[in-house]
């Protein structure tokens, strides 16, 4: 891992590197989008005036897409996938949004367009391309590197946490649904694979087990 402090110009926040330091750890190495991910984290805690990593629940985060990224976000906010404080809506994109669950308010951030190219200018001895973002992100002034934008949800910030202890039956497959997260089909509750919502065909898995299965007798 190689955060700037130990290698070149200071960091542009001093609260940089040991965040760096966990984010790099679940991963054995630090990459460029891990620093995007702690920068955006520390920038939601000063646009919400929250001191961040939270021990409660009040920051609830929407990340854009997974893997290191979303590792940064984590490390510096303290939100989860298993606190209930963290969502993935996966656009593919390298942007988050944060929302005060107390205020309901909430803003986006994405990196700046001209971040990659400015990234040399705050890192001119870096080996090659990737070097340079990894270097440049660190001390580069926040303002150059993200943009800040307040946003409005479509869905209602209660609507999203919802209850976590409502739980109830589908009528269709009998599996328990948690988290208000049933739906409603001609006066049936049901889940929403059981409504058509579904992200797999249980049909063509269950033909190809048995199938294989066969293959092996």
């Amino acid at each position: 891992m190689s955060t700037t402090d130990e290698c070149g110009p200071p960091l542009a926040d001093p609260r940089l590197a040991p965040l760096l330091r966990q984010s790099a750890a679940l991963h054995d190495h630090l990459c460029p989008r891990q620093v995007l991910g702690v920068r955006m984290g520390l920038r939601a805690a000063e646009t919400f005036g929250l001191d961040l990593p939270q021990r409660d629940k009040r920051l609830l985060t929407i990340v854009e897409t997974d893997g290191c990224f979303a590792d940064g976000v984590s490390v510096t906010t303290g939100c989860w996938l298993g606190h209930r404080t963290l969502r993935c809506v996966d656009f593919g994109k390298v942007a988050a949004t944060f929302i005060d669950t107390f205020t309901g308010e909430a803003v986006r951030m994405h990196p700046a367009s001209t971040a990659r190219d400015l990234a040399w200018t705050y890192a001119p001895e870096a080996e090659d391309r990737w070097h340079a973002y990894l270097h440049g992100y660190q001390v580069m002034p926040v303002d150059l590197l993200l943009v800040t934008v307040p946003v409005r949800l479509k869905v209602p910030v209660a609507e999203i946490i919802s209850r976590p202890d409502h739980r109830v039956q589908c009528a269709s497959c009998a599996e328990e649904i948690f988290n208000e997260r049933e739906v409603g089909s001609d006066g049936q509750v049901l889940c929403q694979a059981c409504a058509g919502m579904d992200y797999l065909s249980r049909q063509q898995i269950s033909l190809a087990m048995n199938g294989a299965g066969r293959g092996e007798r």
